[in-house]
């Protein structure tokens, strides 16, 4: 039997399972089984890049280290990260993609022969080495938004458009003096790249908190086109698959999302997305009010007398780990012959489907798990409306405050039901840092204290 052509057989291989993988991906019933897919396609590939190599017996030992090493610190990570870390510990991971890149690409150039290398192989190099550096930076700043080590509030600088195109400018001009090099223009291929990087920087800096889900969907677009400007370099076919596969679903989510909130994709792409919404240009509205605040019992109350139950899943119910007791008063709700459903919104959390994922993992019927251009009609002959941990994605001043940053967000028309419970610990601003007029309308009934705690409350007082 001709072993020859086995590697090439296992990358096409691969690649279809990268494919089956993003197709159950795109569903909540066949998530696990995408994952699979993904895991298979991935130890696929790597065994047929070791098959590939031809080199010393030191090359291959090197590799399998390096995999090993590397398979351990990302088990490890996957055991101890809480579902709440998880858009903190994506955007880091996009970030290794981008240095991997910036690193290989540099090693590429410093190896070349001078006298064989041809120009569309360097062009490949600078192309990569840009993608990952502007991958690279922009990651790691929005993994320190995400972390809370940095403001979420956007860096507005001065004619920062200007900024932007005058470094793109400069990194497009700095490719011909290291072409003209002939292989010894490494100075220029550095110093584009930490151009680049000032680029990734900016552009996610001018980002706003609210608006970091949508951030991490692109990173994840650009890690893709960084793999695939990599597969080029290295002439490696999987690469280039991979990363055109990855890089066009994201970009796809992305487009998807900036719909679902009424913005635009260029506005993301070019660092100004939910900056220049606001008409006013101002600060926010602020608003005076008295809230009016409930206790588990009366909450109990409400959901006794109510036929109809919608909860708005958010971020603070991720922290609190409350998704498992939700669940069980969705099935003493339902049980009791109640229409009990979830309303999620495209940007809930912090991570693309967050929400969903907890309420999966929890194991919440997909059958009442609804996209916000699902329910929202429904929510005005909803008698009553949990919002567990939610904020910027309820908020009316999406709708009338011009000078909102997330004015023009599609958000989730809660008030317009019967009577609307809020579960937060506090009236704290949401990740958009804006005050929120839902907490005083006098159908919003506000339920201070821990998620758990409180969830765990209303379903003792249900069930007592």
């Amino acid at each position: 039997m001709d072993f020859a052509n086995l590697p090439m057989a296992a990358y096409i291989g691969a690649a279809v399972l990268f494919i089956l993988s993003l197709g159950g991906l795109s569903h909540q019933e066949t998530a696990r089984r995408g994952n699979l897919y993904g895991m298979i396609g991935m130890a696929v590939a790597i065994v047929a890049t070791v098959l590939l190599l031809d080199g010393a017996p030191m090359g291959y030992i090197l590799v399998i280290a390096c995999v090993a090493i590397g398979g351990f610190i990302g088990a490890r990570w996957a055991m101890v990260v809480e579902m709440t870390q998880m858009p903190e510990l994506v955007a880091a991971l996009h970030s290794f993609v981008g240095l991997a890149a910036v690193l290989v690409g540099v090693s590429f150039y410093l190896g070349m022969d001078a006298d064989h290398s041809s120009t569309v192989h360097q062009i490949e190099i600078y192309v990569d080495v840009a993608l990952g550096s502007i991958t690279f930076t922009g990651s790691v700043i929005a993994w320190a938004k995400l972390k809370g080590r940095m403001s979420g509030t956007p860096l507005l600088l001065p004619a920062r458009h200007f900024v932007n195109l005058g470094l793109v400018f400069s990194i497009v001009m700095f490719a011909k003096p290291m072409l003209e090099a002939n292989g010894g223009g490494v100075i220029w291929l550095l110093v584009m790249a930490v151009l680049a990087g000032l680029l990734g920087v900016h552009l996610v800096m001018a980002i706003g908190g609210a608006d970091m889900p949508v951030v991490v969907s692109l990173l994840n677009s650009y890690s893709g086109w960084t793999a695939a400007a990599a597969g080029f370099m290295l002439s490696n076919d999987l690469l280039i698959v991979t990363g055109a596969l990855v890089g066009s679903s994201g970009a796809i989510l992305s487009y998807i999302m900036c719909k679902a909130m009424n913005r635009s994709i260029w506005n993301v792409a070019f660092g100004g997305f939910g900056t220049d919404s606001g008409k006013s240009g101002g600060p926010a509205k602020e608003y005076v009010g008295e809230v009016t605040a409930i206790e588990a019992d009366g909450v109990a109350d409400l959901v006794r007398d109510a036929k109809s139950i919608v909860v708005v899943p958010g971020y603070g119910m991720a922290v609190a780990q409350a998704q498992h007791t939700v669940n069980e008063l969705s099935e003493f709700c339902r049980d009791a012959g109640k229409e009990f459903r979830f309303a999620i919104h495209p940007v809930a959390g912090r991570l693309p489907g967050h929400m969903n994922v907890l309420l999966a993992e929890a194991g919440v019927s997909y059958d009442i798990v609804l996209e916000m251009d699902e329910i929202n009609d429904d929510l005005s002959d909803t008698d009553v409306v949990l919002v567990i941990g939610a904020n910027d994605i309820v908020n009316p001043g999406a709708l009338d405050d011009e000078s909102s940053p997330i004015w023009g967000m599609p958000v989730l028309h809660v008030w317009g039901s019967g009577t609307v419970v809020v579960c937060k610990r506090s009236l704290a601003s949401g990740y958009a840092g804006v005050g929120n007029p839902l907490f005083i309308r006098d159908n919003t009934r506000m339920l201070f204290g821990d998620a758990k705690v409180t969830m765990q409350a209303l379903l003792t007082a249900l069930r007592s």
